[in-house]
């Protein structure tokens, strides 16, 4: 099913981004402002995760063909996980690469 727009990642892009640049200047108070960082944060998390649309191969489904003695390769297993900082942190995957 097509969304009308704005879509689910620009609705997050745009209250991440007026909450960095607009609220977030205005608090003085550490323990306000770091919960502020650790939302804008998560929207991004968000954003990224809806921009994606990857499906990507579940924990569970990994963790199942082990238990099975079909061990993924080493080339599934660094995508399972490169795929995870794709959304979670990109920085901190192109960093290692």
């Amino acid at each position: 099913m097509s969304h009308d727009r704005p879509t689910p990642a620009e609705l997050a892009e745009a209250a991440r981004e007026f909450l960095e640049r607009e609220v977030l200047p205005t608090l003085d108070d550490r323990r306000l402002r770091f919960r502020m960082l650790v939302a804008i944060n998560g929207l991004g998390i968000l954003q990224r995760q809806l921009e994606s649309g990857e499906a990507g191969t579940d924990a569970a489904e990994l963790s199942a063909r082990l238990r099975s003695g079909d061990p993924p390769s080493a080339a599934e297993l660094k995508e399972h996980v490169a795929a995870k900082l794709r959304v979670a942190s990109p920085a901190y995957l192109q960093r290692y690469r």
